[in-house]
């Protein structure tokens, strides 16, 4: 990795200084206010605890929900900094203040080894307009900037760039270094076969990484409601399938390009169709040139799952964003179960697989496989720009490795 990790911090630029360490733990909450997915908490615990024991007092900042620069109680982070002091087993101080004297004092007063979270960053209008007076304040906080939360890596806010034009050094926390490295690792120098899994609603949310995967991977696997797009694109009836009429072209052009490159398209040969999507309402399968009138596709079929097996069973690396169906209702989340089996299979034989997608990441979890994975991106938006090749804002403001220069934009 070019960029600089906390790991290639000195001793003495961590003890008894403060990290200004933006996180991602934009967490979902149940009707009750309590965390009901703590995994982006827990993904960026390595990287804090590197820092206490370092002896480095600690800033988090993160954001949670869309309150669009306005205070909104519904989305504070106190309920995060209750249950990141039971992971830590220590006191993490929660900053409800406005970022003004009385909380600049405080840190600065605390204790080596302090934990502080700030309250939710998007309350305030400077952070997404990145505004310079907004990052100077922030810059403030620390003596050094951390930045463990790829998936707000695609935004140019001021706690991702415009803080970087002020603090320095700006390291790479060790879950950023860890997405880096991993999705660095499959675009240029993958071993191959290379099997791509492919998933979920719209075409458009896809056409990047697909199209800059193609010269690289083998095969290519479409699941999903986009399948539904492909599949009408190739002449068939789709029935009252979710489908996405406007790309139909733009999956043609996408069929073609795949047979230039020499990349396998798998698209469903069989898939179960529902009248609803309800969990009480019957479904069978049927072949995909079949789908009855008024009936929609909602899963692939077995005949599709074994279809994929075969291509993911001999890969060497695999990479999968995206359900194969409706996987949030139970009868309809088999195709996608299935998949999440065969890839952690395939992680067992030597495979290097990545993941990313927040439905595929919560069928592997449900199944119990995330340690059977190699990588699970934490990145929703950021995984698929990165894929797509796209330069991400808040890395490209990290510090260089070799040169020690770095910042965002002022």
């Amino acid at each position: 990795m070019t960029k600089l990790s906390v790991r290639d911090l000195p001793t003495d630029k961590i003890r008894g200084k403060t990290a200004l360490m933006r996180v991602d733990f934009n967490c979902p909450l149940d009707s009750a206010g309590n965390i009901s997915d703590d995994l982006r908490i827990v993904s960026s615990l390595p990287t804090i605890r590197y820092l206490l024991e370092r002896g480095s007092r600690i800033v988090l900042v993160s954001h949670l929900g869309r309150p669009k620069g306005k205070w909104d109680d519904a989305l504070s982070l106190d309920p995060v900094a209750r249950h990141l002091s039971g992971l830590l087993d220590r006191k993490v101080a929660f900053i409800k203040d406005r970022l003004d004297g009385p909380p600049v004092e405080k840190i600065r007063r605390a204790a080596d080894q302090a934990v502080f979270l700030l309250e939710n960053i998007r309350f305030y209008p400077g952070e997404e307009a990145n505004t310079p007076d907004f990052s100077k304040s922030l810059a403030k906080l620390g003596h050094f900037y951390v930045n463990d939360a790829f998936g707000t890596a695609h935004r140019a806010h001021a706690s991702t760039v415009g803080v970087t034009g002020y603090l320095q050094p700006a390291a790479a926390g060790l879950l950023m270094q860890a997405e880096i490295e991993s999705m660095s690792r499959i675009l240029s120098k993958p071993q191959r076969p290379f099997v791509a899994v492919i998933g979920g609603a719209k075409i458009k949310d896809k056409i990047g990484v697909i199209r800059n995967l193609f010269g690289k991977i083998d095969s290519l696997l479409i699941g999903g409601a986009m399948a539904n797009t492909f599949l009408a694109a190739t002449g068939k009836t789709v029935g009252a399938s979710k489908y996405d009429k406007d790309q139909i072209d733009v999956a043609r052009s996408l069929i073609e390009e795949s047979e230039k490159a020499g990349c396998g398209m798998v698209l469903p040969s069989d898939c179960v169709v529902t009248r609803a999507l309800d969990a009480q309402s019957p479904g069978r399968v049927v072949g995909a040139n079949e789908i009855p009138e008024g009936w929609m596709a909602v899963d692939i079929g077995p005949l599709t799952r074994e279809a994929f097996r075969e291509r993911i069973r001999g890969a060497k690396t695999v990479v999968w964003n995206g359900p194969m169906g409706v996987c949030e209702v139970d009868p309809f989340s088999l195709g996608t179960l299935d998949v999440a089996r065969i890839v952690a299979d395939a992680t067992r034989q030597g495979a290097f697989t990545l993941l990313g997608g927040g439905d595929s990441v919560a069928a592997v979890r449900k199944a119990g496989l995330e340690r059977e994975i190699s990588h699970i991106s934490t990145g929703g938006g950021a995984s698929l720009e990165f894929l797509a090749g796209k330069t991400l804002p808040g890395i490209e403001a990290l510090s260089d490795k070799a040169t020690g220069k770095g910042g965002g934009k002022r």
